[in-house]
């Protein structure tokens, strides 16, 4: 089948490398240093889901109209993506994979004859270097869409199911909700250089990471978001950490930290950092602050998270401890 992967990063040459060795024909779009390495030696792709290294057609922008694409672009850089593929994906099945709370409604606007099918990765990898991907946790990925007609999510995950445990699930709005709050382990790291591990393992910061958690939770329920289990994760255990006191709440952001092994894990955003890029922290800790202010309340430790990440784009400084605890301090 001819697959078009938009956005070849740490989560798209993942899927690319994946499919192009279940022997589909895949296209990828990347830009600069990337392109350059994945024209000449592929995407080597090594880890949790072994090694390979896959030979892909790669360019700028899709060149030849796909049977089913994915994006798998930074949320910030998504819509602009679409327009810049759109007339290769009209009729055609899109598979958009991106966290945030804001996926399907922004692609539906951009390429609306196309299916749109929200996916959510609970797998962690990382982009090396240019042309080099490594998975450092296995995982599923989740499929869902907005409306009755999952006809389209079944499609693409029969043909995802071949590289990777993927599942179509009714809730994915709840889903999206239980993965930003998984997606709470990314803003430290990016403040301070960290891997999430190293974040976890430290006192101060777990608590600030814990009191990030549980104020997404508490917003989610508050906008009476119904949770969608995943990695363990579901209404009954985060109804539970949203009222435990916040010393007792630690043993959540531990146990993730856990299930993540020991590969250090640096979270998309600092990786996004780390390459001189815009992270996706708006819509991540900014959606919970959105969310909020939709409810009329206010979500000061993710509001004081994004304005640290920003400062870090902006200054390419990373942040101490002592500097994160004082900010947050109060909160």
């Amino acid at each position: 089948m001819r697959i078009g992967v938009i956005g070849a990063g740490a989560v798209g040459g993942a899927i690319a490398a994946l499919l192009a060795r279940a022997g589909h024909e895949v296209e990828v779009t990347a830009r600069g240093a990337h392109l350059d390495a994945i024209r000449e030696r592929g995407i080597h792709l090594t880890g949790g889901w072994g090694e390979y290294t896959a030979s892909v057609l790669a360019n700028e922008t899709l060149t030849r109209g796909p049977e089913l694409a994915i994006l798998a672009t930074k949320a910030q850089d998504a819509v602009a993506a679409i327009r810049e593929n759109v007339a290769l994906l009209r009729g055609v099945p899109l598979v958009v994979v991106q966290n945030g709370l804001d996926s399907l409604t922004n692609a539906h606007a951009a390429t609306p004859r196309s299916d749109i099918v929200g996916a959510l990765a609970t797998y962690a990898t990382s982009y090396l270097s240019p042309g080099e991907i490594a998975i450092t946790t296995p995982g599923p990925t989740y499929l869902g869409v907005e409306g009755e007609n999952d006809l389209p999510a079944r499609y693409a995950a029969r043909i995802l199911n071949e590289v990777m445990p993927t599942t179509v699930i009714p809730n994915f709005r709840g889903a999206q909700w239980t993965k930003l709050v998984i997606n709470q382990v990314n803003a430290l790291p990016a403040i301070t250089g960290l891997s999430v591990q190293e974040v976890v393992a430290n006192r101060r910061l777990r608590r600030v990471m814990t009191s990030s958690m549980r104020e997404c939770v508490r917003i989610g329920f508050a906008s009476r978001v119904h949770y969608e289990k995943l990695q363990g994760l579901g209404p009954r255990l985060l109804r539970l950490f949203s009222i435990l006191p916040l010393w007792a709440g630690q043993a959540l952001p531990a146990l993730m930290s856990a299930r993540i092994g020991r590969t250090p894990n640096p979270g998309s955003t600092l990786q996004s950092i780390r390459r001189g890029q815009a992270s996706e922290i708006d819509y991540l800790n900014g959606s919970v602050v959105r969310a909020a202010e939709a409810r009329g309340r206010r979500a000061p430790v993710n509001a004081a998270l994004v304005a640290l990440v920003h400062e870090v784009e902006a200054s390419g400084e990373f942040f101490t401890v002592d500097a994160v605890a004082e900010r947050v301090a109060g909160r």
